[in-house]
């Protein structure tokens, strides 16, 4: 009997040394896994802000938008966060636009130009100067670099030296085939620039009124170039969106994505 007790004992204090190290157990691994992301993190911070980092520019989140960058997943999101600050905006543009920084316009509550720039240029394609805001300098050279100059030299064989343009800001309300509808503009806050055709280095040029029908190789210039503006902008109309954009397209800085 005495020996069953002291067996009997032995296996009780066996049984709660056991459960004792089974409660320390998820505590352990909660405690590696912490220490495990903690060197995680501090792996990754370094990976980020080492001045040597194997990290491409355009992979960093920490890095600023370069207009010339190789467009990755984090390009649009980088491309935003630009255009939402006109500094960093102004600083992005630095030798991929040719643009004059002005003071803001306010011409009225509804009608105004923020982070306003006077805009000559776009990487290698000239404009008549406009006023507009710098989103929108900021979003025609993301366009210029990565849609337009590869859409001519791969449909045309030749390059993009002018982008014709018919205004930005216009202190007025919208337009719809049936009258004005009683609100602003996007123009009244230059959040917005109409496009109506591009000239090339071989002498020829496209236009919207002209050649968006054309069947060419004008047209599919065209084409391609209204869908690489849906990549940069967040609102753009064609020809094909209605009659009021026969002639140009409506390229917006502000929108919920459409594209047509």
């Amino acid at each position: 009997m005495r020996h069953a007790k002291r067996q009997a004992m032995a296996q009780d204090a066996a049984d709660k040394d056991d459960k004792v190290q089974k409660r320390g157990r998820p505590i352990l691994r909660g405690a590696v896994t912490l220490l495990f992301l903690a060197a995680l993190g501090y792996g990754g911070h370094l990976a980020l802000t080492h001045p040597d980092t194997p990290l491409p520019q355009q992979w960093n989140p920490l890095e600023p938008l370069r207009i010339a960058d190789p467009v990755t997943p984090l390009t649009g999101w980088k491309l935003n966060r630009a255009a939402a600050d006109g500094m960093r905006c102004i600083a992005a543009l630095q030798g991929s636009a040719t643009i004059r920084p002005l003071e803001d316009l306010n011409q009225s509550a509804s009608c105004h130009i923020r982070d306003r720039v006077s805009l000559d240029g776009v990487g290698a394609a000239g404009l008549t100067n406009v006023d507009t805001r710098c989103a929108i300098a900021l979003r025609m050279a993301m366009w210029e670099e990565h849609s337009l100059q590869p859409s001519a030299q791969a449909i045309l064989g030749t390059t993009v030296t002018r982008i014709d343009h018919i205004g930005s800001f216009s202190c007025r309300q919208m337009r719809t085939p049936g009258g004005p509808t009683g609100r602003m503009s996007t123009h009244a806050t230059a959040n917005a620039i109409d496009i109506a055709g591009f000239r090339f280095a071989d002498g020829t040029s496209a236009q919207l009124l002209r050649d968006w029908d054309s069947g060419d190789a004008r047209a599919a210039f065209l084409t391609a170039a209204r869908d690489g503006a849906c990549d940069w902008f967040n609102l753009t109309l064609s020809p094909d969106y209605n009659s009021l954009h026969a002639d140009h397209f409506h390229l917006q800085s502000t929108g919920w994505g459409l594209c047509r």
